[in-house]
């Protein structure tokens, strides 16, 4: 097989620690459902998941039915998946015979799903989102009393196997009023569930930044997407543990996610020459820049020109000139040997220095998620200690 220009390392020894660490945050008995929407926030599904076995991690929640069926692909047996939102009418079917687990965010959909698990012969298994604040997907209050009705009559074909909400903004203590507000009202909806003697099997509503600020809101599950992979939900959530614990610093979650490729040519540029496209980048001196073999086409930002840095040799070296779709260069003129096919990083940890998703963010205002997300899945993935 070809090599890929680029390719992403995972570690699995920073994954197992940020796996016990949360752990740890939300207690004993309370399971962890790992969050591997967006391709498993850029890291690859097929790798996470099997990663995330190993670190003890037996569920697991997607955004859709297409990345269900990947995890369900990478998963072991005993492992659950649920589908926490779109799933076609059509694709029901699919989600009941291999027991996928899916939200269910208003009552028009339960009949279709009762009619599914009929022809199929299986038991669908169902989790109630309701709403509470965020006006996104949820059953309305008005809703509810008929949903509970509908399950308890049809116990049989429909398990209802989770009670749950989604925080609007909990990562930011300017917040928690809205989330208090939340959280109250989903106790409500629990309240008419123990009217009605129709009890879910899992009570789920915290975030990675709900089960890390909010401990009440840890109840028989949480759904955890960034923590996992490393990245505090927020300055208030880190700051917050530095109280907790009396530091200055802390390294609790650490990342697992390394970016490498290698340099594709090294050139000799003359004092006065351009370097790229158009002319944003004039070398004043005499100039030695390596070629890196990628661009903004395999998710390195554009904004970067000029102005971002990778690893070589253990240094930082700038990005000189506009990166392109498939190509960009660094100034390698103080580094010494710099040769074709030496280890360039783009993310992650050098010898004593390292390059952070934060550097980027605060360049081109992404998101870490943001751009992590949109690193494509061609990219080849691997897993090491």
């Amino acid at each position: 097989m070809v090599r890929h220009s680029s390719r992403i390392e995972l570690s699995q020894s920073s994954l197992t620690n940020n796996i016990n660490f949360i752990k740890k945050k939300v207690g004993e008995g309370v399971k962890i459902s790992s969050v591997v929407k967006a391709n498993a926030y850029g890291h690859g599904i097929r790798e996470f998941v099997k990663m995330a076995e190993k670190a003890g991690v037996s569920h697991f929640a997607t955004a859709s039915a297409f990345e269900a069926e990947e995890v369900l692909a990478a998963k072991s047996s005993s492992s659950d998946a649920m589908i926490m939102g779109i799933l076609y009418d059509e694709d029901i079917d699919w989600a009941v015979e291999n027991g996928i687990e899916f939200y269910v965010f208003n009552y028009a959909r339960l009949p279709i799903v009762l009619e599914s698990a009929k022809r199929i012969g299986k038991q669908a298994k169902v989790h109630i989102e309701v709403e509470t604040g965020a006006n996104r997907t949820g059953m309305t209050k008005g809703e509810f009393p008929s949903t509970l009705s509908f399950l308890k009559k049809h116990t049989q074909e429909i398990a209802f196997k989770g009670l749950c909400t989604h925080f609007g903004g909990a990562e930011n203590f300017s917040n928690q009023f809205k989330i208090n507000m939340q959280h109250e009202r989903y106790k409500n909806f629990l309240k008419q569930c123990k009217q009605k003697n129709m009890m879910p099997e899992i009570r789920h509503i915290a975030c990675s930044a709900a089960a890390l600020a909010y401990k009440d809101t840890v109840y028989d599950m949480v759904r955890i997407g960034v923590a996992q992979y490393g990245f505090w939900p927020s300055p208030d959530i880190y700051y917050m543990h530095l109280q907790e614990t009396g530091k200055q610093s802390d390294s609790a979650l650490k990342r697992i996610f390394t970016w490498k490729t290698d340099v594709m040519d090294v050139r000799d540029v003359d004092a006065g020459e351009f370097i790229g496209y158009g002319t944003s980048y004039q070398a004043s001196r005499n100039m030695k820049v390596a070629v890196m073999p990628l661009g903004y086409s395999n998710g390195y930002p554009r904004a970067q020109s000029n102005i971002g840095h990778v690893l070589i040799k253990g240094k930082k070296v700038q990005i000189v000139g506009l990166i392109n779709m498939n190509l960009f260069m660094v100034d390698v003129s103080n580094l010494s040997d710099v040769k074709v096919g030496d280890e360039v990083v783009l993310v992650g940890r050098q010898n004593n220095n390292t390059i952070n998703i934060s550097s980027f963010s605060q360049v081109t205002q992404l998101l870490n998620n943001e751009m992590l997300s949109r690193l494509p899945s061609a990219i080849p993935r691997r897993i090491v200690k």
